[in-house]
Protein backbone atom coordinates (compact mmCIF):
# COMPACT_ATOMS: atom_id res chain seq x y z
CA UNK A 1 0.00 0.00 0.00
CA UNK A 2 0.87 3.34 -0.02
CA UNK A 3 1.97 5.79 2.64
CA UNK A 4 0.80 8.53 4.17
CA UNK A 5 2.93 10.75 4.91
CA UNK A 6 17.57 11.24 4.36
CA UNK A 7 21.89 10.29 3.84
CA UNK A 8 24.16 8.64 6.65
CA UNK A 9 27.29 11.33 5.07
CA UNK A 10 25.13 14.10 6.29
CA UNK A 11 24.23 12.97 9.45
CA UNK A 12 28.18 14.01 10.56
CA UNK A 13 27.42 17.51 9.42
CA UNK A 14 25.08 18.17 12.45
CA UNK A 15 27.82 16.95 14.88
CA UNK A 16 29.16 20.33 14.03
CA UNK A 17 27.09 21.71 16.27
CA UNK A 18 26.43 19.50 19.32
CA UNK A 19 27.12 20.64 22.82
CA UNK A 20 29.90 19.11 24.83
CA UNK A 21 27.92 19.35 28.01
CA UNK A 22 25.06 16.97 28.60
CA UNK A 23 21.47 19.22 29.33
CA UNK A 24 20.20 19.30 32.81
CA UNK A 25 16.54 18.96 33.07
CA UNK A 26 13.95 19.28 36.04
CA UNK A 27 13.27 15.35 37.00
CA UNK A 28 8.89 15.74 37.26
CA UNK A 29 6.48 14.54 35.03
CA UNK A 30 3.36 16.65 34.08
CA UNK A 31 0.39 16.64 36.28
CA UNK A 32 -1.84 15.62 32.72
CA UNK A 33 -1.25 12.71 30.42
CA UNK A 34 -2.65 14.13 26.67
CA UNK A 35 -5.78 12.32 25.41
CA UNK A 36 -5.13 10.03 22.63
CA UNK A 37 -8.31 12.05 21.16
CA UNK A 38 -5.88 14.74 21.80
CA UNK A 39 -2.54 13.93 20.22
CA UNK A 40 -4.55 12.13 17.40
CA UNK A 41 -6.30 15.45 16.70
CA UNK A 42 -2.97 17.24 16.47
CA UNK A 43 -1.62 14.45 13.99
CA UNK A 44 -4.96 15.24 11.53
CA UNK A 45 -4.14 18.97 11.75
CA UNK A 46 -0.32 18.49 10.99
CA UNK A 47 -1.13 15.67 8.25
CA UNK A 48 -3.79 18.46 6.31
CA UNK A 49 -1.23 21.11 6.98
CA UNK A 50 1.99 19.92 6.27
CA UNK A 51 1.10 17.09 4.03
CA UNK A 52 3.02 14.39 6.50
CA UNK A 53 3.66 14.09 10.22
CA UNK A 54 7.00 14.14 11.98
CA UNK A 55 7.34 13.68 15.62
CA UNK A 56 9.46 16.78 15.97
CA UNK A 57 5.44 18.63 15.25
CA UNK A 58 4.98 17.45 18.75
CA UNK A 59 5.89 19.38 22.09
CA UNK A 60 7.86 17.41 24.65
CA UNK A 61 4.53 16.48 26.84
CA UNK A 62 2.38 15.44 23.97
CA UNK A 63 5.09 13.36 22.67
CA UNK A 64 6.14 11.64 26.31
CA UNK A 65 2.16 11.23 26.76
CA UNK A 66 2.16 9.35 22.85
CA UNK A 67 4.97 7.39 24.80
CA UNK A 68 2.77 6.60 28.13
CA UNK A 69 -0.41 5.40 26.03
CA UNK A 70 1.40 3.36 23.71
CA UNK A 71 4.68 0.68 24.59
CA UNK A 72 7.03 2.99 25.72
CA UNK A 73 9.91 2.32 23.29
CA UNK A 74 11.56 5.53 22.13
CA UNK A 75 13.71 5.54 18.93
CA UNK A 76 16.68 8.01 19.55
CA UNK A 77 18.56 8.62 16.88
CA UNK A 78 21.84 10.40 17.48
CA UNK A 79 24.77 11.82 15.27
CA UNK A 80 27.71 9.23 15.06
CA UNK A 81 29.74 8.81 17.82
CA UNK A 82 27.37 10.08 20.50
CA UNK A 83 25.86 7.06 21.64
CA UNK A 84 27.00 6.61 24.89
CA UNK A 85 26.34 10.35 25.20
CA UNK A 86 22.40 9.35 24.87
CA UNK A 87 22.72 6.23 27.35
CA UNK A 88 23.88 8.54 29.50
CA UNK A 89 21.07 10.75 29.99
CA UNK A 90 18.47 7.45 29.63
CA UNK A 91 20.54 6.11 32.81
CA UNK A 92 20.29 9.99 34.31
CA UNK A 93 16.61 10.28 34.32
CA UNK A 94 15.21 6.64 34.15
CA UNK A 95 17.98 5.40 37.09
CA UNK A 96 18.59 2.44 34.55
CA UNK A 97 18.63 1.67 31.05
CA UNK A 98 15.09 0.09 30.71
CA UNK A 99 14.86 -2.16 27.64
CA UNK A 100 14.14 -3.44 24.70
CA UNK A 101 17.43 -2.44 23.65
CA UNK A 102 18.09 -1.99 19.90
CA UNK A 103 20.81 -0.74 17.96
CA UNK A 104 22.64 -1.67 14.40
CA UNK A 105 25.04 -0.53 12.37
CA UNK A 106 22.65 2.75 11.84
CA UNK A 107 22.99 5.75 14.42
CA UNK A 108 19.83 4.99 16.47
CA UNK A 109 18.88 3.35 19.97
CA UNK A 110 15.40 1.83 20.47
CA UNK A 111 14.70 2.34 24.52
CA UNK A 112 12.12 1.97 26.96
CA UNK A 113 11.69 5.35 28.31
CA UNK A 114 8.53 6.65 30.96
CA UNK A 115 10.08 10.00 32.54
CA UNK A 116 9.31 12.95 30.73
CA UNK A 117 12.69 14.43 31.72
CA UNK A 118 14.52 12.04 29.94
CA UNK A 119 12.53 12.91 26.96
CA UNK A 120 13.51 16.89 27.73
CA UNK A 121 17.04 16.44 28.05
CA UNK A 122 17.00 14.23 24.95
CA UNK A 123 15.42 16.51 22.92
CA UNK A 124 17.30 19.55 24.09
CA UNK A 125 20.65 17.79 23.13
CA UNK A 126 22.22 18.64 20.30
CA UNK A 127 23.70 15.26 19.71
CA UNK A 128 19.74 13.94 19.36
CA UNK A 129 18.47 13.83 15.43
CA UNK A 130 15.43 12.56 16.25
CA UNK A 131 13.12 10.91 19.46
CA UNK A 132 10.23 9.02 18.11
CA UNK A 133 7.42 6.89 19.88
CA UNK A 134 7.68 4.33 17.49
CA UNK A 135 4.45 2.16 18.85
CA UNK A 136 2.31 5.34 19.11
CA UNK A 137 0.60 3.92 15.79
CA UNK A 138 -0.04 0.38 17.12
CA UNK A 139 -2.62 2.05 20.08
CA UNK A 140 -4.18 4.82 18.36
CA UNK A 141 -7.41 4.03 18.56
CA UNK A 142 -8.57 5.27 22.11
CA UNK A 143 -8.59 2.26 24.33
CA UNK A 144 -5.57 1.06 26.51
CA UNK A 145 -4.14 -2.11 23.93
CA UNK A 146 -2.95 -1.96 20.62
CA UNK A 147 -5.37 -1.78 17.96
CA UNK A 148 -6.24 -4.89 16.47
CA UNK A 149 -8.01 -3.80 13.64
CA UNK A 150 -5.30 -1.66 12.69
CA UNK A 151 -2.93 -4.64 13.66
CA UNK A 152 -4.36 -6.46 10.76
CA UNK A 153 -5.67 -4.41 8.19
CA UNK A 154 -4.70 -5.91 4.60
CA UNK A 155 -4.31 -8.70 5.74
CA UNK A 156 -7.08 -12.39 5.40
CA UNK A 157 -8.23 -11.55 1.65
CA UNK A 158 -5.62 -13.15 -0.60
CA UNK A 159 -7.73 -16.54 -1.33
CA UNK A 160 -8.99 -17.36 -4.91
CA UNK A 161 -11.27 -15.02 -6.71
CA UNK A 162 -14.08 -16.60 -9.32
CA UNK A 163 -14.68 -13.28 -10.86
CA UNK A 164 -11.44 -13.10 -12.80
CA UNK A 165 -10.35 -11.22 -15.78
CA UNK A 166 -7.36 -13.06 -17.68
CA UNK A 167 -6.04 -14.63 -21.07
CA UNK A 168 -4.21 -17.72 -21.09
CA UNK A 169 -0.70 -17.80 -22.51
CA UNK A 170 1.94 -20.49 -22.91
CA UNK A 171 2.68 -22.46 -21.14
CA UNK A 172 -0.40 -22.72 -19.36
CA UNK A 173 -0.22 -19.77 -17.52
CA UNK A 174 -2.56 -17.03 -16.60
CA UNK A 175 -1.73 -13.28 -17.47
CA UNK A 176 -3.98 -10.27 -15.78
CA UNK A 177 -6.01 -8.40 -17.82
CA UNK A 178 -4.14 -5.23 -17.43
CA UNK A 179 -0.70 -5.81 -18.22
CA UNK A 180 -1.55 -5.19 -22.16
CA UNK A 181 -2.08 -1.17 -20.91
CA UNK A 182 1.70 -1.35 -20.22
CA UNK A 183 2.58 -3.31 -22.83
CA UNK A 184 4.34 -6.35 -20.68
CA UNK A 185 3.32 -8.91 -23.51
CA UNK A 186 5.32 -7.30 -26.13
CA UNK A 187 8.08 -6.02 -23.12
CA UNK A 188 8.61 -9.60 -22.58
CA UNK A 189 9.93 -10.82 -26.09
CA UNK A 190 12.65 -8.05 -24.97
CA UNK A 191 13.08 -9.31 -21.32
CA UNK A 192 11.38 -11.18 -18.53
CA UNK A 193 13.78 -9.89 -15.47
CA UNK A 194 16.55 -12.84 -15.78
CA UNK A 195 19.27 -12.30 -13.36
CA UNK A 196 17.82 -9.28 -11.81
CA UNK A 197 17.01 -9.86 -7.80
CA UNK A 198 13.93 -7.81 -6.30
CA UNK A 199 13.94 -7.54 -2.89
CA UNK A 200 10.03 -7.43 -1.55
CA UNK A 201 9.73 -5.90 1.90
CA UNK A 202 6.25 -7.14 3.28
CA UNK A 203 4.77 -9.90 5.13
CA UNK A 204 6.43 -12.61 3.98
CA UNK A 205 5.31 -15.61 1.49
CA UNK A 206 2.72 -18.29 2.79
CA UNK A 207 4.47 -21.83 3.18
CA UNK A 208 1.76 -23.30 1.44
CA UNK A 209 2.04 -21.84 -2.25
CA UNK A 210 4.50 -24.03 -3.98
CA UNK A 211 4.53 -21.32 -7.04
CA UNK A 212 6.39 -19.00 -4.63
CA UNK A 213 8.83 -22.30 -3.28
CA UNK A 214 9.61 -25.42 -4.99
CA UNK A 215 7.48 -24.60 -8.22
CA UNK A 216 9.04 -21.62 -8.64
CA UNK A 217 10.85 -22.45 -11.40
CA UNK A 218 8.44 -23.99 -14.06
CA UNK A 219 7.23 -23.90 -17.78
CA UNK A 220 9.39 -20.89 -18.83
CA UNK A 221 10.54 -19.38 -15.46
CA UNK A 222 13.73 -21.19 -15.64
CA UNK A 223 17.44 -20.95 -13.70
CA UNK A 224 16.69 -18.73 -10.62
CA UNK A 225 16.38 -18.37 -7.08
CA UNK A 226 13.56 -17.30 -4.36
CA UNK A 227 15.02 -17.05 -1.02
CA UNK A 228 13.26 -16.03 2.61
CA UNK A 229 14.34 -14.26 5.24
CA UNK A 230 12.48 -12.24 7.97
CA UNK A 231 13.26 -9.20 10.17
CA UNK A 232 10.26 -9.28 12.43
CA UNK A 233 10.81 -9.90 15.75
CA UNK A 234 9.72 -13.38 16.69
CA UNK A 235 7.66 -14.55 13.16
CA UNK A 236 9.22 -16.96 10.68
CA UNK A 237 9.62 -16.46 6.96
CA UNK A 238 5.77 -17.59 6.92
CA UNK A 239 2.85 -15.53 5.73
CA UNK A 240 0.24 -15.20 8.20
CA UNK A 241 -1.47 -12.24 6.30
CA UNK A 242 -1.13 -13.00 2.62
CA UNK A 243 -0.39 -9.27 1.52
CA UNK A 244 3.24 -10.39 1.16
CA UNK A 245 2.48 -13.62 -0.51
CA UNK A 246 0.04 -11.42 -3.45
CA UNK A 247 2.93 -9.05 -4.04
CA UNK A 248 5.43 -11.38 -4.80
CA UNK A 249 2.85 -12.94 -7.36
CA UNK A 250 1.97 -10.22 -8.53
CA UNK A 251 6.27 -9.11 -9.65
CA UNK A 252 7.67 -12.79 -10.03
CA UNK A 253 4.98 -15.49 -10.15
CA UNK A 254 6.84 -18.00 -12.66
CA UNK A 255 5.11 -18.53 -16.26
CA UNK A 256 4.24 -21.98 -15.35
CA UNK A 257 2.44 -25.17 -16.45
CA UNK A 258 0.14 -24.72 -13.82
CA UNK A 259 -2.76 -22.87 -14.59
CA UNK A 260 -1.29 -20.06 -12.29
CA UNK A 261 -1.05 -16.05 -12.64
CA UNK A 262 2.26 -14.65 -14.20
CA UNK A 263 4.18 -11.86 -12.93
CA UNK A 264 5.57 -9.19 -14.65
CA UNK A 265 8.98 -10.16 -14.21
CA UNK A 266 8.99 -13.89 -14.33
CA UNK A 267 12.02 -15.11 -14.52
CA UNK A 268 14.00 -12.36 -11.89
CA UNK A 269 15.82 -13.71 -8.49
CA UNK A 270 13.83 -12.86 -5.80
CA UNK A 271 14.49 -12.28 -2.18
CA UNK A 272 11.37 -12.04 0.30
CA UNK A 273 11.45 -10.14 3.60
CA UNK A 274 9.03 -10.86 6.49
CA UNK A 275 9.40 -7.43 7.99
CA UNK A 276 6.09 -6.36 8.98
CA UNK A 277 2.96 -7.93 10.88
CA UNK A 278 0.55 -6.79 7.98
CA UNK A 279 -0.15 -3.52 5.19
CA UNK A 280 0.61 -0.44 7.56
CA UNK A 281 3.70 0.03 9.71
CA UNK A 282 2.66 1.01 13.37
CA UNK A 283 4.31 -1.00 15.73
CA UNK A 284 7.65 -1.15 17.30
CA UNK A 285 8.35 -4.63 15.84
CA UNK A 286 7.49 -3.31 12.48
CA UNK A 287 9.47 -0.67 12.27
CA UNK A 288 12.16 -1.86 13.38
CA UNK A 289 11.60 -5.00 11.14
CA UNK A 290 11.43 -2.85 7.82
CA UNK A 291 14.81 -0.57 8.94
CA UNK A 292 16.42 -4.09 9.63
CA UNK A 293 15.39 -5.11 5.86
CA UNK A 294 16.45 -1.94 4.18
CA UNK A 295 19.41 -2.27 5.60
CA UNK A 296 19.52 -6.09 4.68
CA UNK A 297 18.84 -5.15 1.12
CA UNK A 298 21.63 -1.79 1.06
CA UNK A 299 24.17 -4.82 2.49
CA UNK A 300 23.15 -7.89 -0.19
CA UNK A 301 25.55 -6.43 -3.44
CA UNK A 302 23.25 -8.78 -5.54
CA UNK A 303 20.19 -6.65 -4.82
CA UNK A 304 19.45 -4.42 -7.33
CA UNK A 305 15.59 -3.49 -6.49
CA UNK A 306 13.43 -2.90 -3.58
CA UNK A 307 9.86 -2.80 -3.61
CA UNK A 308 7.74 -2.15 -0.14
CA UNK A 309 4.16 -2.02 -0.61
CA UNK A 310 3.62 -0.78 3.51
CA UNK A 311 3.09 2.17 4.62
CA UNK A 312 1.78 5.04 7.10
CA UNK A 313 1.22 8.14 8.65
CA UNK A 314 3.89 8.86 10.64
CA UNK A 315 7.85 9.56 9.69
CA UNK A 316 10.34 7.47 11.82
CA UNK A 317 13.72 9.04 11.67
CA UNK A 318 15.09 5.48 12.01
CA UNK A 319 13.33 4.06 8.28
CA UNK A 320 14.70 7.32 6.82
CA UNK A 321 18.53 6.75 8.27
CA UNK A 322 17.90 2.85 6.92
CA UNK A 323 16.59 4.22 3.06
CA UNK A 324 19.11 6.42 3.00
CA UNK A 325 21.71 3.84 3.83
CA UNK A 326 20.54 1.54 1.27
CA UNK A 327 20.74 4.40 -1.27
CA UNK A 328 23.90 5.11 -0.93
CA UNK A 329 24.33 1.22 -1.89
CA UNK A 330 22.93 2.41 -5.29
CA UNK A 331 19.48 0.31 -4.55
CA UNK A 332 16.17 1.43 -7.04
CA UNK A 333 13.26 1.35 -4.34
CA UNK A 334 9.70 1.56 -5.07
CA UNK A 335 7.12 2.20 -2.20
CA UNK A 336 3.38 2.31 -1.88
CA UNK A 337 1.87 6.19 -1.86
CA UNK A 338 -0.97 5.09 0.04
CA UNK A 339 -4.84 3.42 0.09
CA UNK A 340 -7.15 4.88 2.40
CA UNK A 341 -8.75 3.55 5.47
CA UNK A 342 -10.34 4.27 8.52
CA UNK A 343 -7.71 7.36 10.03
CA UNK A 344 -5.67 7.58 7.33
CA UNK A 345 -8.56 9.41 5.37
CA UNK A 346 -8.71 10.91 1.96
CA UNK A 347 -7.37 14.45 2.49
CA UNK A 348 -4.16 12.13 3.25
CA UNK A 349 -1.63 12.60 0.19
CA UNK A 350 1.47 10.13 -0.27
CA UNK A 351 2.34 8.64 2.83
CA UNK A 352 5.77 7.27 4.32
CA UNK A 353 7.79 6.16 3.16
CA UNK A 354 6.91 6.74 -0.11
CA UNK A 355 7.10 10.52 0.47
CA UNK A 356 10.97 10.27 0.36
CA UNK A 357 13.28 11.62 -2.12
CA UNK A 358 15.40 8.65 -2.04
CA UNK A 359 12.23 6.77 -3.47
CA UNK A 360 9.97 6.49 -6.06
CA UNK A 361 5.91 6.52 -4.91
CA UNK A 362 4.04 4.16 -7.25
CA UNK A 363 -0.51 4.62 -7.28
CA UNK A 364 -2.72 3.10 -8.79
CA UNK A 365 -5.02 4.16 -11.78
CA UNK A 366 -8.81 3.23 -13.26
CA UNK A 367 -8.04 1.33 -16.84
CA UNK A 368 -9.62 5.17 -18.17
CA UNK A 369 -6.09 6.30 -17.55
CA UNK A 370 -7.44 9.42 -15.83
CA UNK A 371 -8.63 8.89 -12.52
CA UNK A 372 -7.34 7.28 -9.37
CA UNK A 373 -8.28 4.06 -8.43
CA UNK A 374 -11.11 4.47 -5.51
CA UNK A 375 -8.63 4.15 -2.60
CA UNK A 376 -5.59 5.43 -3.87
CA UNK A 377 -3.29 8.20 -2.43
CA UNK A 378 -2.10 11.00 -5.24
CA UNK A 379 -0.31 13.86 -4.87
CA UNK A 380 2.94 15.52 -5.83
CA UNK A 381 5.40 13.18 -5.12
CA UNK A 382 3.91 10.72 -6.52
CA UNK A 383 6.05 8.83 -9.59
CA UNK A 384 4.76 6.57 -11.64
CA UNK A 385 0.80 4.73 -11.79
CA UNK A 386 -0.07 1.38 -12.68
CA UNK A 387 -3.57 0.32 -14.24
CA UNK A 388 -5.07 -1.97 -11.73
CA UNK A 389 -8.83 -0.76 -11.76
CA UNK A 390 -11.71 -1.81 -13.65
CA UNK A 391 -13.94 1.66 -13.66
CA UNK A 392 -17.30 -0.69 -14.56
CA UNK A 393 -16.96 -3.51 -12.07
CA UNK A 394 -14.05 -2.44 -9.89
CA UNK A 395 -12.04 -5.24 -11.18
CA UNK A 396 -8.48 -6.06 -9.58
CA UNK A 397 -5.49 -7.43 -10.96
CA UNK A 398 -4.61 -11.30 -10.48
CA UNK A 399 -2.39 -12.44 -8.08
CA UNK A 400 -1.02 -16.14 -6.64
CA UNK A 401 -3.24 -16.81 -3.58
CA UNK A 402 -2.10 -18.87 -0.21
CA UNK A 403 -1.95 -21.84 -1.87
CA UNK A 404 -2.87 -24.04 -5.30
CA UNK A 405 -3.33 -22.85 -8.46
CA UNK A 406 -6.32 -20.75 -8.93
CA UNK A 407 -5.44 -16.88 -8.85
CA UNK A 408 -6.41 -14.01 -6.33
CA UNK A 409 -7.10 -10.49 -6.96
CA UNK A 410 -5.12 -7.44 -5.65
CA UNK A 411 -5.64 -4.10 -5.42
CA UNK A 412 -4.77 -0.43 -3.86
CA UNK A 413 -0.85 0.99 -4.59
CA UNK A 414 -0.06 -2.22 -3.24
CA UNK A 415 -0.35 -4.13 -6.66
CA UNK A 416 0.74 -0.84 -8.34
CA UNK A 417 3.91 -0.49 -6.80
CA UNK A 418 5.07 -4.31 -7.18
CA UNK A 419 3.99 -3.99 -10.80
CA UNK A 420 6.06 -0.96 -11.11
CA UNK A 421 9.29 -2.64 -10.11
CA UNK A 422 8.53 -5.54 -11.91
CA UNK A 423 8.73 -3.50 -15.12
CA UNK A 424 12.29 -1.94 -13.62
CA UNK A 425 13.84 -5.42 -13.30
CA UNK A 426 12.62 -5.90 -17.31
CA UNK A 427 14.53 -3.23 -18.11
CA UNK A 428 17.44 -3.09 -15.98
CA UNK A 429 17.58 -7.17 -16.77
CA UNK A 430 18.36 -5.62 -20.57
CA UNK A 431 20.59 -3.14 -19.89
CA UNK A 432 22.89 -4.62 -17.14
CA UNK A 433 25.35 -2.22 -16.86
CA UNK A 434 23.21 0.71 -16.85
CA UNK A 435 22.66 2.18 -13.62
CA UNK A 436 20.00 2.75 -11.27
CA UNK A 437 19.38 6.86 -13.17
CA UNK A 438 19.45 5.00 -16.14
CA UNK A 439 16.93 3.00 -15.21
CA UNK A 440 14.36 5.39 -14.24
CA UNK A 441 15.05 7.87 -17.10
CA UNK A 442 13.89 5.08 -19.32
CA UNK A 443 11.12 4.70 -17.87
CA UNK A 444 10.03 7.82 -17.06
CA UNK A 445 10.50 8.78 -20.59
CA UNK A 446 8.46 6.03 -21.64
CA UNK A 447 5.41 7.20 -19.92
CA UNK A 448 2.32 9.19 -20.54
CA UNK A 449 3.72 12.87 -18.74
CA UNK A 450 7.33 12.12 -20.10
CA UNK A 451 8.54 15.79 -20.01
CA UNK A 452 6.10 17.88 -17.20
CA UNK A 453 5.13 15.46 -14.38
CA UNK A 454 0.93 15.37 -13.21
CA UNK A 455 0.77 16.84 -10.78
CA UNK A 456 -1.75 13.45 -9.06
CA UNK A 457 0.02 11.07 -11.05
CA UNK A 458 3.76 11.89 -11.64
CA UNK A 459 5.48 10.52 -15.26
CA UNK A 460 2.33 8.35 -15.05
CA UNK A 461 1.30 5.22 -16.23
CA UNK A 462 4.67 3.78 -18.14
CA UNK A 463 5.11 1.47 -21.27
CA UNK A 464 7.17 -1.32 -20.50
CA UNK A 465 7.73 -1.85 -24.09
CA UNK A 466 8.72 1.35 -25.22
CA UNK A 467 11.41 1.41 -21.98
CA UNK A 468 13.03 -1.20 -23.30
CA UNK A 469 13.46 -0.31 -26.86
CA UNK A 470 14.93 3.34 -25.32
Amino acid sequence: MKPIYPILCLLALTACSRKDSLPTISNSNPDTIIPKSAINAFIEQKLKEEDHFDWAMANDSMLWSALIRSDSVLSIGYTPGDKEKVLQVVQQYEGALIYPFKEGKLPFLNLKVGNYASIKALRAAAFVRYADPIGYGAYIEDNAKPASSLLNFGCGSNTAQANIDYTTILPAAKQSWNYPYHHIPEAWAQSTGANIKVMIIDTGISDAQENLGAAFNQGYSSGRSITRAVTYSGATTNDDCGHGTSMAGTLAGPRGTDGNTVGIAYNCNLLMVHAAENVVILSSKSVNGVTDAYVMGGDDPDVKIISMSLGTIFNYGQIKDAIAYADSKQKLMFCAAGTSFSFFASFVGVIFPANQPEVHAVTGVKDNLTTRCDDCHVGSKVDFTIVMEKSGNGLHPLSIAMSGDAPSTVGGSSVATASCAGIAALVWSKNPGYPRDSIISKMRRAASYPVTRNSSFGWGVVNAATALSL
